[in-house]
């Protein structure tokens, strides 16, 4: 890596408390917030487009009340052109104060793609660009890969972030002196806020209306754009995915998917992979974020998971066939994996069964 970091960047107030006290009571501020939206290149078009359909309907709403609009919004970056004409006309000097710099996922899907994206002379004018709205006390916000240039600036150093799921271990490798919460779909941490992979730019931007407008104002958004809140990335995380660039780990894991039901101890999991139990778990948790009791929970979730989706097969049965005692251990190893009851998967298949029938 070539890029360079600004050392000792003064660390800002912690704010986190004054907006969650907004979240709690529904109370929001009433002036208006300046909002750049920063694109860079190869960004998300979706993730670009999401955010000024969000604001947009955020100010709609507000309109509708006879109240004013609460942001004003507008591109930056090497890429706004491409999306010329999606944002509203700029007020007067705008441009130059924005309150709020949000940053949309950038389109690099592989930690080779990152490396040589972080790497561009674009990538170089957006860390110095952020590390001036950073100092000058402006709120950051960015979502999947956008979270890299941060971290790459310094800027997240110190701080609890978050990112994609599937790129969450390179993450680490890259940026050790950052606290990542692989799982989160949002995490704020003073006045930066970070969410996982693309999509959960909504989820982003919902935040960022419920703390300087309202949270009501965000979930009236939510329901008129037909977008649920989420709260992890766990239920969206693939093993299958994480461990497949890792032929031990892969071994491993295929190993364990045929044995869910029997009984098998952590070491020899860890044999069948060649490794020693602490190497295996050192290599677990750099690849996946997880130990290797978490890792049999979840693929005994996905493995439930995929039972009540395609059988009726009682709650019970489907627990000891995943190598669990009894179904309340299972309800409890599925809330922590996808935060639903086997009911719910079950119905929610069935659902979108009945759509497609």
């Amino acid at each position: 890596m070539r890029w360079t970091r600004r050392e000792g960047v003064d660390k800002l107030p912690v704010q986190a408390a004054s907006w969650r006290a907004t979240v709690e009571t529904g109370s929001g501020p009433t002036t208006m917030k300046n909002v750049e939206i920063f694109a860079v290149e190869s960004g998300f078009p979706s993730s670009i487009v999401l955010t000024i359909d969000i604001l947009a309907a955020a100010n709609r709403l507000r309109v509708a009340e006879d109240r004013p609009p609460p942001f004003d919004y507008w591109l930056a970056g090497p890429a706004a052109d491409r999306f010329a004409g999606l944002a509203p006309a700029r007020r007067d000097g705008a441009q130059s104060s924005p309150d709020i710099v949000i940053v949309p996922g950038i389109g690099l899907f592989n930690p080779k793609a990152v490396e040589e994206g972080l790497e561009r002379s674009s990538a170089s004018d957006a860390r110095r660009r952020l590390l001036l709205a950073h100092e000058e006390g402006k709120e950051i916000a960015a979502s999947c890969t956008g979270v890299f240039l941060l971290a790459s600036a310094g800027i997240l150093d110190g701080r609890r972030a978050t990112t994609a799921w599937w790129l969450a271990a390179y993450f680490s490798k890259l940026f050790p002196n950052v606290v990542l919460d692989r799982e989160a779909m949002v995490v704020t941490d003073g006045h930066l806020t970070t969410a996982g992979a693309a999509m959960a730019q909504v989820d982003l931007v919902l935040t960022l209306v419920a703390r300087h407008a309202s949270p009501m104002l965000a979930d009236a958004c939510s329901r008129y754009l037909l977008m649920d809140a989420r709260r992890s990335q766990t239920s969206f995380i693939s093993l299958d995915f994480l461990t497949a660039g890792d032929e031990r780990l892969r071994r491993a894991r295929a190993w364990a998917e045929a044995r869910l039901g029997e009984e098998f101890t952590v070491d020899e999991l860890a044999g069948i992979a060649g490794m020693s139990p602490r190497t295996f778990a050192r290599r677990l948790a750099a690849t996946t974020g997880l130990s290797p009791v978490r890792f049999l929970q979840r693929l005994r979730a996905e493995r439930a998971i995929a039972l009540l989706e395609t059988t009726r097969l009682p709650v019970d049965e489907i627990a000891h066939r995943v190598g669990y005692a009894d179904a309340s251990t299972l309800r409890r190893v599925l809330r922590r994996h996808g935060g639903d009851s086997p009911r719910a998967f079950r119905d929610a298949a069935m659902a979108a069964f009945e759509r497609v029938d």
